[in-house]
């Protein structure tokens, strides 16, 4: 199936998705790399406010190139760096869905509230064209690429539901598929 979608996404959003299914986003997501994750896990130990909206939130594993506040590159980045960190978040905020390349290992933490949504790598410049406007800017200190975008996108895709809600993982499900071609070559 083919959905367009508005984040930030709400549980029905999320549940009704299937692995497979394209997804186009409009509304609001979140950019956040390794620094941003390990902030945002610091900052909630601490009890600190997060200076941003996590409710139904959808992050997208990015590091744009910006010119001041136009997005030139926004292409995803390899998302299973931080498949560690993102099982904790999932447990302390109400994200919806999760934005990269290359899949997580990450399927039992998305049970019935998460999507990990894949963008094709190599298309930062349709992706950039595809944000409408920079809502925020937040730890700044972490440099351009680190640092939380909160972005305003508008048909934002093509994007695949790689891992849906409900435990199917089609990255899980292309892996099994080849070793069992494997071992019928033995």
């Amino acid at each position: 199936m083919e959905y367009q979608l508005t984040a930030p996404l709400n549980s029905n959003d999320v549940t009704k998705l299937i692995a497979g299914d394209v997804l186009y986003l409009n509304g609001v997501i979140i950019t956040a790399r390794d620094k941003a994750h390990e902030r945002l896990l610091q900052w909630s130990k601490e009890g600190k406010k997060i200076p941003f909206d996590l409710e139904g939130a959808t992050i997208y594993h990015c590091g744009p190139v910006m010119q001041e506040k136009t997005a030139l590159v926004a292409g995803p980045t390899t998302s299973a760096r931080m498949n560690k960190m993102t099982i904790e978040l999932l447990k302390r905020f109400d994200i919806r869905a999760i934005i990269g390349k290359g899949g997580m290992n990450i399927t039992k933490a998305l049970r019935d509230k998460c999507v990990y949504l894949t963008y094709t790598g190599g298309c930062g410049v349709i992706a950039a064209k595809q944000i409408k406007r920079v809502v925020g800017n937040h730890w700044t200190d972490l440099g351009m690429a680190e640092s939380v975008w909160i972005l305003e996108v508008e048909k934002f895709g093509p994007l695949i539901v790689a891992t849906d809600a409900h435990d199917n993982d089609m990255f899980d499900n292309v892996r099994k598929k080849a070793d069992q071609q494997m071992k019928n070559f033995k």
